[in-house]
């Protein structure tokens, strides 16, 4: 079965795009540990890319998310089968801008 693209939306806001095979994969895909932890870490403008209280809900990517992501795929250099290509759609602070506020 062929994957499609699709949005993580936080609170509103799309957040990363992702390949799943179906809109129920990607509802679990959002839902896992090490991501709602990753969402958690990950800053914005120094805001965390999710509070634990906002609802996290998946859906079909609008097209620039879908190229957004297939340009990154196409970048990507030999991604192993078993990774999974995660592409935010939101610029993420470096450990440069954290480490400074």
């Amino acid at each position: 079965m062929v994957a499609a693209v699709f949005t993580l939306v936080i609170g509103g806001r799309p957040v990363l795009s992702f390949e799943a095979r179906n809109l129920r994969e990607s509802w679990e895909i959002c839902h896992e540990q090490w991501l709602k932890e990753d969402l958690t870490d990950l800053r914005s403008n120094g805001v965390p890319l999710w509070d634990g209280k906002a609802r996290l809900r998946s859906r079909h990517a609008g097209e620039t998310e879908a190229e957004l992501y297939r340009q990154a795929a196409q970048a990507q250099e030999g991604p192993s089968p078993d990774d999974m290509l995660l592409v935010y759609l939101v610029e993420l602070d470096t450990s440069e801008d954290v480490t400074a506020a």
